[in-house]
């Protein structure tokens, strides 16, 4: 007889820590460096940049954002990814709200 496995369905980062018995700042950290990322996929998309013209602006390696334009941030430290997203010509505007 097999053990019963319990399904939990989670909507949002938040939803999923607790659902692991995570911190909740580890959300807040999920969602920062999946907006970050999917900007700079985005803005590299219409550009005419390369890859290497990247990663010499942010001084990182082409290994790593060839990564981040495949969606793969895990790992990568969110400096990095602020150093890439100032490489494609983006800055961040940061704000804050009262956690629920």
């Amino acid at each position: 007889m097999r053990p019963k496995i319990k399904v939990t369905i989670s909507r949002n980062p938040q939803e999923v820590a607790e659902a692991m018995d995570l911190n909740p700042c580890y959300a807040i950290e999920w969602e920062l460096r999946y907006s970050i990322t999917k900007k700079i996929i985005a803005v590299f998309q219409r550009s005419d940049q390369t890859v290497t013209r990247v990663a010499k602006k942010a001084q990182t390696s082409r290994a790593r954002i060839t990564r981040i334009l495949k969606g793969d941030s895990h790992g990568i430290s969110l400096d990095v990814l602020l150093r890439v997203l100032a490489a494609v010509g983006q800055s961040i505007t940061i704000s804050y709200k009262k956690a629920a």
